[in-house]
Formats: structure tokens, sequence, C-alpha cells
């Protein structure tokens, strides 16, 4: 390598640092008359929960009194994603952040022994709230997080005080083409429509997550941290196995949309729905679609990928503030 691209690369990894230290000022600064707060703000703690014998591991910053805001990390992730994103919202909020089973730094139990799937999450994640004394609470649901949030809304509408919606889906024609083997293992549940999805599952699968869909300029936003944490993670004995069962088991999402869409139309829980446009996994007309149950929901299309926190993070913030001060 030579001196220039060495200062080069330096220079290119500086700035992803000082991009993840100066979101929650950005994201202050435009919504405080002052930026003392930011100073002031809390710090993020790590905690653990036992949760029937299960380990669960949480991010949690923010005053235990303030309303409260509970966000839910999509696939391949865990609460990591939302590493900036507490910060920049903890001074006024009460923020939490938990890993799914075999997530993150959750305990990952024996998949012959423990039965992972959507319906199991949203009960842990529900016990996990009643837990911490988290009993009402915003969501922020993207991608897992929509089903698994939403799984929670049917079971206590009353607990829900409101959306935010970033790339998480709850209509089918937000299912891209990029769905096509995953919807012909839900068909034919066979060995060889299993191994079909294993493409997603690779080093470069987890890299395409955050880029894909993004110019170069973007993706040079995005730091390689946050798939190289994934797919370490996603290495361990098993959890292919366990994401595969996964894939398997979000149809049984996709046939609780109408339910979704009935809580919608009844409740109409205030909505905010931040959506990266370039999203290869979940389209446009997806996030377009909330509207026609919620139509006061608030809109905003991206300039972003499927991973919008990333590359808009200091945005979707500043939407967030004024969404929940309203």
């Amino acid at each position: 390598m030579t001196t220039t691209s060495r200062r080069q690369a330096m220079t290119a990894s500086l700035g992803l640092a000082l991009a993840g230290t100066t979101l929650a000022a950005r994201a202050n600064a435009q919504t405080t008359p002052s930026t003392d707060a930011v100073a002031d703000r809390p710090p993020t703690r790590y905690r653990t929960a036992d949760i029937d014998g299960l380990k669960l591991f949480y991010r949690e910053a923010g005053p235990a009194d303030a309303p409260a805001l509970l966000l839910l990390h999509g696939f391949p992730t865990s609460s990591h994603m939302f590493r900036d994103l507490i910060p920049a919202l903890a001074d006024r909020y009460r923020v939490v952040a938990p890993d799914y089973p075999g997530f993150g730094y959750s305990d990952f139990p024996d998949r012959q022994q423990f039965p992972y799937g959507f319906s199991t999450f949203a009960e842990i994640i529900d016990k996990f709230t009643q837990s911490i004394a988290l009993d009402r609470y915003a969501i922020y649901i993207q991608d897992y997080g929509a089903p698994v949030g939403l799984r929670l809304a049917l079971r206590a509408p009353e607990r829900i005080t409101g959306l935010i919606v970033q790339n998480g889906n709850a209509y089918e024609e937000g299912l891209s083409d990029a769905w096509a083997p995953i919807k012909d293992y839900w068909r034919d549940p066979t060995p060889a429509n299993r191994d079909k999805m294993r493409g997603f599952l690779t080093l470069d699968g987890m890299r395409q997550q955050y880029t894909a869909g993004l110019s170069d300029a973007q993706a040079e936003l995005v730091s390689p941290d946050s798939w190289m944490l994934d797919w370490s993670l996603l290495s361990r004995p098993d959890n292919i196995e366990l994401q595969l069962d996964l894939f398997g088991d979000y149809r049984t999402n996709v046939a609780l949309y109408p339910q979704f869409q009935a809580f919608f139309r009844e409740h109409r829980p205030p909505t905010l729905i931040a959506w990266g446009r370039h999203d290869p996994l979940f389209t446009v007309a997806g996030a377009e679609a909330y509207r026609r149950d919620l139509p006061d929901a608030e809109l905003h299309l991206l300039d972003a990928g499927h991973f919008a926190l990333e590359t808009n993070g200091a945005e979707i913030a500043t939407h967030i503030r004024r969404f929940l001060a309203a």
C-alpha cells in the first residue's frame, strides 16, 4: 500500500469513528435549544435479565421514569444496530434494546431443546418488558423486529404508545423478489430448498445486508464492524441452521399480516415510518402500504438501504425526537 493509500485509509477509518460519536450530538442539536444536554446525556448500560432461566442481554439508557421506547432489532444483527441511536434519545426517553435468544449476547440454547420461532421471541420479549417494569412503550421495529413487535401489540394493544417503522414489513407487497428462495421453502420445505437459502448466510451475504443498494459513497459510511460482528455470531456451531429455521418460520408472520393490519385500523397508533428506499429485501410499496390502514402515519423515504441507521442515523434520530415529543 502506498503512503497516500495508507493516509486515505486512516482518514476513512477516523471518519467512521467520528460519525458514530457525533450522531447523538447532531440529533440533539437539531431538536433542542442548547447542546448542553448532549454532554449530560445518560450513559448506556449493558445488562442481562433472567427470563425463564434464559439470559437475555439488553442495552438501556435514560431516566427510569421517562417515556419508554423499545428497540427491536432485525436479522442478522442484534441490539448493536442501535448503539448510536440509544444515546441520541436517552436524555429524554428510557430506551431499551434487547437481543433475541440466539442473537447478539443473549443465550443461544440448543435448537433441538428450545422452541425457536417468532411466537417464542414475542413471548420472551413480552416477559422481558414486564420483568424490567416497561409497562407502556413505543416500539421501533425493523426487519425481524416488526413481527416480534406487532405480535406484542396483538397481545396487549393498550401497552403500545406508538410505532416507529424502519424497513419492518407488514404487507405482502413489501416482500421483494429476493424472497423467492424463502417462499419456495415455505411451499416445499425439502432439504434441497433449504440448501438454496444458504446463499444468504455467508460473510459476503452479511456485508450485502448492510451495503446492497447503496452508492459507493454511502457504503463508505457503513462500518464493517457491524457485519463482522454478525458473522462471528452466526458462525457459532449450529447457528446457521437456526437462521434457516427462522427463514422457514417467517411464513407465520406473513399469515398474521391481516391481523397486524386490523390492529392498525382499530387502534390507530401514532406511527412514524422512516424507510430506506434502496432496501433490496423490503420494498417502498411495503412502506406506502401502511398508510392504507394508518392514513395519518408520517412517512419518510430515506436515501438509505436496509440498515438505514448506519447511513442516516442522525436524520432518523431527529425524526424520532420530534415524533415522540408530539
